[in-house]
């Protein structure tokens, strides 16, 4: 039987598979990529999925955390018996002493070392063979090292020498435990990601011919069909309401608070919010075509990019693990010479290799760019472009074009001027299917128009556009041209009361025939935005196309003091170059085929998100809702992100300028302190959770102007 939209659903989500042909990458070195999982041959971290998946693979940590619960209750004998001899005169202390005691730490250690510790070992391998020295070939060394002297001791000594099995066996349990830590928080830099996933319902309710709605699979809806959303449900494709009436909570896609109200013909997006009624919509596009997802998709593409500063931290890995290796063996010679203790040599050293932390400087730039992309993207902010964030820090001068961006972007015909004589059906008519065929949001608003007044469509051929300048073609015969006055070939034509409106120019065949005026209100939040942008010290420029009168009018109305109006596609990129050549950074805030060039040319293009796809396609962000605020929070996050990369160099730089040093003893004279194995593993597993935990700070980070 037919399941009414208000019975119960059956229909559960599946766990998510990885699909066949899917992509693994290094979260460390993005150029690492493989069609099969594995580990980085650099850096010897697991590869993940390159899409997100709300289905979060948790193998690696299973694994890691089986091995280190086996290492941890195996190294609680080794250093038992290790430290018994702080106990003197006991049975234990006596017992410890004893070959037994040394053959039982040797056992224990080497199923610590070569069974729990496999895997770090074999990537160590991996790392020698790649040529590409890594954390694990650190620890590999050190651990090596000291499992290899103590078995020396226990297999060839006849007495019982120094042995170090505590400490290979405890560094293996304490890097196993960091590697299920840093697992945990790596898998925390995306979920920003997946909550944007699983804002798309698993299932959707069909409306079939009858007005009856069954509930089915997501996928298996198509464009076109008619989807019924109940009260407190969520939006599953983009599309149209074709019936009913409601409001939208959008804040999770654009970042804006405040519901939008939605009746017939409004413009849906998957993964918003149905708050009210209940509303019948038609599919427009589904599945990957949905904003949604190209968001997903947009989000993950940027979190796995490269950002400038990360070459620094490339050139400083790939010197690090050879001076790491040099100052172990200067560090042991050094020992050796001056206080003769081969004991404190050997601590020193495998200290040293230990204590050690590329991982850390590797992960300070990517972790941060990850949690901050994703941060950005709830906040209707996408970055398509990493390396803008740098830029964007170090901006002094926005550009903006007027239409769409400091505007509604939807003008509409507010007067209409007709020569005398004219046909006014036929003046309709011929100019409302002249500018049907742009998407100039002037010839869109004529459009608009000429379908209310009920005109008739026409056949037009040799339609041409000139970007800034107007449209031509061949409409019943006729020669028709729209556009600026110098283009329609107007200009000696007077035409009163212009004011602030945006003209436009009709003739046929030559001959003036009409004139339209059109009005665009400028957005509500354009002045508050543009006042916090300035109040950085940003310099805030107007480029549009539009005429003198209506570029002042806007510029006056928003505190801006300078403005080009008249601009072409060329000259608002000109604008830009020569902004740059004065040695400003610049920003360009546009919607428009017609201000590509200039996103294109700018420091840092931002497209706002009701623009062109070309727009869009040039653009380094995309904010998903048109308001200037979304700049403003761009701005602020790009600040706070770059904020975060420099306190994560820091930390893993400081951690290793000291921690090294530290380890081999250079601080002894001084303090006395000569760091052991083990407390060198802790620190070493703690300082890449230390990064990844200061990144994940930008998921509480508040953000202003």
């Amino acid at each position: 039987m037919t399941q009414c939209c208000h019975g119960k659903s059956k229909l559960q989500r599946q766990p998510v598979i990885v699909a066949a042909g899917a992509r693994y990458i290094c979260p460390m070195h993005p150029d690492v990529s493989q069609d099969h999982p594995g580990d980085c041959p650099k850096c010897g971290m697991a590869l993940e999925a390159e899409g997100i998946t709300s289905a979060q693979d948790d193998s690696e940590l299973r694994d890691m955390t089986r091995r280190f619960v086996a290492a941890a209750v195996l190294s609680v004998p080794v250093v038992v018996l290790a430290m018994a001899h702080i106990f003197p005169g006991s049975a234990l202390a006596h017992w410890s002493m004893g070959r037994f005691s040394l053959w039982l730490q040797a056992v224990l250690t080497t199923a610590v070392l070569f069974g729990c510790g496999w895997p770090l070992l074999f990537r160590a391998w991996r790392s020698v063979v790649n040529r590409s020295a890594n954390m694990f070939t650190l620890i590999a060394v050190g651990t090596l090292s000291a499992w290899g002297f103590s078995m020396a001791v226990v297999v060839f000594s006849a007495t019982s020498g120094p042995v170090y099995f505590e400490s290979a066996a405890v560094i293996v349990a304490l890097v196993l435990f960091g590697q299920i830590l840093e697992l945990r928080a790596r898998r925390r830099t995306g979920d920003a990601l997946r909550a944007l996933m699983d804002l798309s319902p698993a299932t959707a309710w069909k409306v079939d011919a009858n007005d009856r709605a069954d509930e089915v699979a997501l996928e298996t809806v198509g464009k076109g069909d008619v989807i019924r959303v109940k009260p407190g449900g969520k939006i599953p494709v983009d599309g149209t309401v074709i019936s009913g009436h409601s409001s939208l909570d959008e804040s999770m896609l654009t970042g804006e608070s405040w519901p939008v109200e939605v009746v017939a013909g409004s413009k849906v997006r998957a993964g918003t919010l149905n708050l009210a009624g209940a509303i019948d919509l038609r599919a427009e596009e589904v599945g990957a075509a949905t904003l949604l997802s190209q968001i997903v998709g947009m989000v993950a593409q940027a979190q796995r990019a490269r950002a400038p500063v990360q070459d620094l931290a490339d050139r400083i890995s790939a010197v690090f693990v050879p001076a790491v290796v040099v100052s172990a063996l200067l560090s042991f010679a050094a020992w050796m010479f001056f206080s003769g203790s081969l004991s404190s040599a050997i601590t020193a050293s495998v200290s040293v290799l230990i204590i050690a932390c590329p991982c850390a400087i590797g992960l300070a730039v990517p972790v941060s760019i990850a949690v901050g992309v994703g941060r950005a993207a709830r906040e209707g902010v996408l970055v398509r472009q990493p390396a803008a964030l740098e830029r964007m820090e170090k901006t002094d001068t926005i550009c903006v074009d007027k239409t769409g961006t400091l505007t509604e972007g939807r003008p509409e015909v507010v007067e209409c001027l007709l020569a005398p004589g004219a046909d006014e059906s036929l003046f309709w008519c011929l100019v409302g299917s002249l500018e049907s065929r742009s998407g100039h949001p002037l010839a869109e608003a004529i459009a608009r128009e000429a379908v209310k007044r009920g005109a008739e469509q026409a056949a037009v051929t040799d339609f041409h556009s000139e970007a800034g300048h107007g449209v031509s073609g061949m409409c019943r015969g006729l020669q028709v041209r729209a556009g600026t006055p110098a283009f329609v070939g107007t200009s000696d034509t007077p035409v009163h009361g212009q004011g602030a409106r945006s003209r436009v120019d009709i003739s046929v065949d030559g001959g003036w025939i009409g004139t339209l005026m059109l009005d665009d209100s400028v957005k509500p939040s354009a002045r508050a935005a543009l006042d916090e942008l300035q109040s950085g010290g940003r310099k805030i420029v107007m480029l549009t196309g539009d005429c003198e009168s209506v570029g002042e009018h806007v510029a006056r109305t928003l505190g801006i003091t300078e403005f080009y109006a008249g601009m072409t596609p060329a000259q608002k990129a000109e604008v830009v170059g020569a902004l740059q050549s004065a040695g400003r950074v610049v920003c360009m805030a546009g919607d428009g085929v017609n201000d590509a060039p200039a996103l294109a040319a700018a420091d840092t293009g931002i497209a706002m998100g009701a623009g062109s796809d070309v727009a869009k396609e040039t653009a380094d962000l995309v904010l998903v809702h048109g308001s200037l605020q979304g700049i403003v929070r761009g701005f602020a996050l790009g600040k706070a992100i770059m904020r975060n990369v420099r306190q994560n160099l820091f930390l893993a730089f400081a951690y290793n300028l000291l921690g090294i040093p530290l380890a081999a003893g250079v601080f002894y004279p001084l303090t006395g302190w000569l760091l052991s194995p083990i407390v060198a593993g802790a620190a070493m597993s703690l300082s890449s959770v230390s990064v990844i935990a200061n990144a994940l700070r930008l998921n509480r980070t508040g953000i202003g102007a």
